[in-house]
């Protein structure tokens, strides 16, 4: 597990991208080989095409991210994932068509995109299966212990199993009563931890107890954990595991006293320069895909192409969020506000696939550049649900 920008990120996930990335580029170099008529060195070096390799690259390891190719290694179905791979891929055509539109010196050689995007298509996806069905598991390097009944590493158990990116090899738990339903071995109860590190040889101890007072056996973990072994709060492999904080183990305190919370002016004078910035290049970058959406939009049903709604920003700030129209007009005058959800009746048909591919969300990055939101925050709400959400989320507006 690498820890980036506050951020864990699994370690398998890190090396799957790195290998993709040197995948593309491969696939790219290579096909200068078969399809200049020059040195193809010279041509990538002497005259700087090399970089133009790396645009694209960079572009169809972004297309990959945004379909959450590296959230979740797990393959659903190999067509699907054939798809995903040459959905990004197409993206990263457009795109490079469009900048070769505004300056052709931007463009490479044409058999070179030609062979090279298909070796992409062809060799990423079987790079994905191989993988995912034989390296993956090599990453299980942590032998993990639980103790405890509690709902919380419940959680946890039902995330580690269903993602053995993050590298957990879940042994067992010990029970603090009777035994529960938790999709893992039970090894024994709380007093047997040292019977059972001996035997199991963890190499980590995730303490998820309901209730600790006088029933922690603190001095076989205290010997435990001067013989190495990692021992941790729930709330912390909870935060490992589902990528946020356990708000319901936070006590006020820990929010008065901490020195990490709290805006730093540098820190928001640099995020919101780099915002603005990416947010300029994402409306010129996407702009053809704009236009086409927009288009699909205006054609597939009666209405305006651009969505309008209020939404919630820093400090509780309310500003006009700008989505392409996915549902029909007036879809909650019946209804009011309520989230979306599958197969909702209110989406359009080309509204479907405008979220699927997540294209309704384009004009977003026009507030990115207004300021109304960041690159990387939270999600603004609608206003309706902040307050729902501010009852259901211990410290939602913090």
């Amino acid at each position: 597990m690498i820890r980036l920008f506050r951020v864990f990120i699994p370690t398998s996930v890190v090396a799957l991208l790195i290998s993709e990335v040197i995948l593309v580029l491969a696939c790219y170099s290579a096909a200068s080989l078969f399809t200049l008529y020059q040195d193809p060195l010279f041509y990538l070096f002497a005259e700087g095409n090399y970089w133009k390799i790396l645009f694209v690259t960079g572009c169809i390891i972004l297309g990959l991210y945004f379909q959450d190719l590296y959230t979740d290694l797990r393959i659903a179905a190999r067509i699907v994932l054939v798809q995903q791979v040459c959905l990004a891929v197409g993206s990263s055509l457009l795109i490079m068509a469009f900048l070769g539109y505004l300056n052709p010196e931007l463009l490479l050689g044409r058999w070179l995109m030609i062979v090279g995007s298909f070796g992409v298509i062809v060799l990423l996806p079987l790079w994905r299966l191989f993988y995912w069905k034989y390296i993956v598991a090599g990453f299980r390097f942590e032998r993990v212990l639980l103790l405890g009944n509690s709902s919380i590493l419940g959680e946890v158990i039902s995330r580690l199993v269903e993602k053995p990116e993050f590298g957990y090899s879940i042994l067992g738990y010990l029970s603090e009563g009777e035994p529960c339903d938790f999709p893992i071995p039970c090894l024994g109860r709380l007093e047997d931890v040292r019977k059972v590190w001996e035997f199991y040889k963890p190499t980590r101890i995730v303490v998820g107890m309901a209730e600790r007072r006088n029933r922690l056996p603190v001095q076989d973990l205290l010997e435990i954990r001067f013989g190495g072994v990692i021992i941790e709060d729930a709330a912390d492999t909870y935060e490992i595991a589902m990528r946020r904080v356990c708000s319901r183990k936070i006590q006020p305190s820990q929010l008065i006293f901490s020195s990490m919370l709290g805006p730093r002016p540098h820190a928001i004078a640099i995020q919101n320069f780099y915002s603005f910035l990416i947010g300029v290049m994402g409306l010129m970058a996407f702009s053809p895909f704009m236009l086409i959406t927009a288009i699909a939009v205006e054609l597939s049903s009666p209405g305006p192409v651009l969505y309008r709604q209020r939404r919630v920003g820093l400090n509780g700030a309310i500003f006009t969020l700008y989505k392409f129209r996915s549902m029909y007009v007036d879809a909650e005058a019946r209804t009011g506000a309520v989230w979306a959800s599958v197969d909702d009746p209110r989406i359009t048909p080309i509204g479907r696939w405008l979220r699927r591919l997540r294209l309704d969300e384009l004009p977003q990055f026009w507030n990115v550049v207004m300021g109304d939101m960041a690159i990387v925050g939270p999600r603004p709400e609608r206003p309706e649900f902040v307050e729902f959400l501010t009852h259901q989320i211990p410290y939602y507006r913090q």
